[in-house]
């Protein structure tokens, strides 16, 4: 069944509401478990109170929906199975008008569904019960967000200390009782602090290293034993071969009627292969509810070492053979519980790990009683942040968080050195040094320019750096009015809330300062159609190509030399724009008759008519060709 969806509240425990003398309340039937918890408390005298609850209740009901006979009958079964359906955490039982006592059927088959039955006394009423209950929830609420607000204050402190991300990270750990490490671009983990996940430390690993030796003995005393039992198989008589068929029928019924010598080598190599996995499952600190995650079937490692044991015996097969087989495969295939929370959390930190649109930037997991979380941390190189702990509490989200956002700042610098490797290019460019030689300090391959304008709040610099940091480069310029963002190519682009965005066509280091003119235009073209991202267009095939670069230049020189820049601009975007006067505006932020003033002075400078279609498209090959 699946876990039912509970009120977002946080849990209260039970013990905490027994715990309240003033209520009085007693539990008088089902499990005293102490970790029982509830989110509600919800008064209902329905008989079937299923589909009035959202999981995780206290029920409270006075009996008025029992009827006379129902102690003869499966009423109470019926009653109290239906709220272990919808997902209820106790049942309580008001005693008072209308019942004395909790009746006896009710108490039996809370024992039998194994739903915690509270009494509630004639003076408690209901209305307390939920008031209990409520503030029972705002303490926990407060001391978690105290929890949650120590913890921030303590992980800030700690990103101020030497040697910044362990420290980080230690106190991550410290505060959700776990394992917390730090993944590098290429999934090996950098730094890691706390308990380690098996949570046993040194001397587990003795214990486990002393149980493979006690196991590898295991294996030579069952080898002896099956080779004894061998001999004593072989001096058998003929009808001790059916007596063996039989004992095979019997053996894979799992039935107590084998034959006295069969039945001695198998039981003893059932019992000693069983052994071997009670000993390697005490190395590994595996518990009894952790059994059906470690055992392919689902089956308890003792009943599947007796059944392996007993199925090679049945195939014919020596029970030497069968004990050091299966005790080999238990050393070589056996994983500790360790093992399993590491390789799940690396696994689960390369589903976070940035690889493209659509990743997800958290995920959670749980695996061998360990919960897991991954965090990609928001610098874009390719950290995770990995975390894992025996329980999870409502804030260790929060926590994590937090950390993440720190980490994200402090390894954003980290990555191959490339915080001083900006500042050696920066310094070679002061120095007078050609970008192109400086270049390859800032990554190889080619390179996008992104002109970004904010839709609301002014361009300040918190602002660009969010922008920088979402594109995947802390390469930002702040302007006037626009942030210029220089992006490596191989990391797209994606439209920014808040902003629009115009982005130019990959160019190496030598025709960046064309392709920042391009990433201007394409910002222009993206304000003008109201877009939230423009791209330069790419190249394709036309008949312009037919001419040479150098005589297409010079005819556009030649034509367009009467025009000063601001009104060849104005020109280029008017065309581009199909003549429209007021997305022109919109995309020169100027007002739309300064915009006519500008065209009709083209006009004149040019000597031509604007509104023919060849004397357009002439102008267009020249702006295009000009601006190479």
């Amino acid at each position: 069944m699946p876990d039912p969806a509970v009120p977002p509240t946080p849990p209260v425990a039970l013990s905490a509401l027994l715990a309240r003398e003033d209520l009085g309340l007693r539990q008088i039937a089902g499990p005293k478990d102490t970790n029982t918890v509830i989110h509600w408390a919800h008064t209902s005298e329905m008989a079937d109170p299923y589909p009035y609850l959202l999981g995780g209740e206290l029920l409270l009901s006075a009996g008025v929906h029992i009827p006379e006979a129902a102690g003869s009958g499966t009423y109470f079964d019926d009653y109290v199975s239906r709220i272990v359906a919808a997902g209820g955490a106790a049942l309580g039982f008001g005693l008072a008008p209308v019942h004395d006592t909790v009746p006896r059927a009710l108490v039996e088959a809370c024992d039998t569904y194994e739903l915690p039955l509270l009494e509630v006394p004639p003076q408690t009423t209901f209305s307390g019960v939920a008031r209990a209950v409520w503030q029972l929830m705002a303490q926990a609420r407060h001391a978690e967000l105290r929890r949650v607000t120590e913890a921030q204050q303590s992980l800030a402190a700690a990103a101020s200390r030497p040697d910044p991300v362990r420290a980080v990270l230690r106190q991550l750990a410290q505060r959700i009782g776990g394992w917390a490490v730090l993944y590098g671009p290429e999934g090996a983990e950098t730094a890691s602090a706390g308990r380690a996940p098996d949570g046993q430390g040194p001397q587990a690993a003795s214990a486990g290293r002393a149980a493979e030796v006690t196991a590898a003995g295991r294996a030579a005393e069952i080898a002896a034993a099956g080779r004894a039992a061998e001999t004593t198989t072989a001096r058998q008589a003929p009808e001790t071969t059916a007596a063996g068929r039989a004992a095979e029928t019997t053996t894979a019924r799992q039935a107590p009627e084998t034959t006295a010598a069969g039945r001695a080598a198998e039981t003893t190599a059932a019992r000693q292969a069983a052994e071997i996995a009670a000993a390697r499952q005490a190395a590994e600190t595996t518990t009894a509810r952790q059994a059906p995650e470690t055992t392919a079937a689902g089956r308890a490692p003792e009943t599947t070492a007796a059944g392996r044991a007993a199925e090679i015996a049945a195939a014919g097969q020596a029970p030497e053979t069968t004990a050091a087989g299966r005790a080999a495969e238990i050393a070589a295939a056996g994983r500790g519980p360790g093992d399993v929370v590491r390789g799940a959390l690396a696994g689960l930190a390369a589903v976070v790990r940035p690889s493209g649109p659509g990743t997800p930037t958290s995920a959670t997991d749980t695996a061998a009683g360990t919960h897991l979380a991954a965090y990609a941390l928001g610098a874009g190189q390719g950290f995770v942040l990995g975390v894992a702990a025996p329980h999870r509490d409502t804030g260790d989200h929060t926590i994590a968080s937090v950390a993440a956002v720190l980490l994200s700042l402090l390894t954003g610098e980290h990555q191959s050195g490339s915080g001083a490797a900006r500042s050696s290019a920066l310094v070679r460019l002061l120095l007078g040094a050609e970008p192109e030689a400086v270049a390859p300090l800032l990554g190889s391959g080619d390179w996008l320019v992104v002109h970004g304008s904010p839709d609301a709040q002014p361009c300040d610099p918190v602002a660009a750096a969010a922008l920088g940091a979402a594109l995947g480069s802390p390469l930002v310029d702040l302007a006037r009015d626009v942030v210029r963002v220089l992006v490596p190519a191989d990391r797209e682009p994606a439209p920014q809330p808040g902003w629009t965005l115009g982005v130019s066509a990959p160019a190496t280091a030598r025709d960046w300062p064309a392709a920042d003119t391009q990433a201007a235009r394409a910002l222009s073209r993206a304000r003008a159609t109201r877009a939230p991202l423009h791209r330069h267009g790419t190249h394709r095939a036309a008949l312009t190509d037919l001419l040479s670069p150098g005589d297409a230049e010079a005819h556009a020189r030649a034509l367009l030399a009467p025009l000063t820049p601001p009104l060849a601009e104005t020109l280029r975007t008017w065309l581009s724009l199909h003549g429209s006067w007021d997305r022109t505006a919109v995309a020169l932020a100027v007002h739309r008759n300064t915009v006519r003033q500008r065209i009709t002075r083209c006009a004149a400078l040019l000597g031509t008519d604007l509104d023919d279609p060849d004397v357009r498209m002439e102008l267009w090959f020249a702006l295009r060709h000009g601006e190479r």
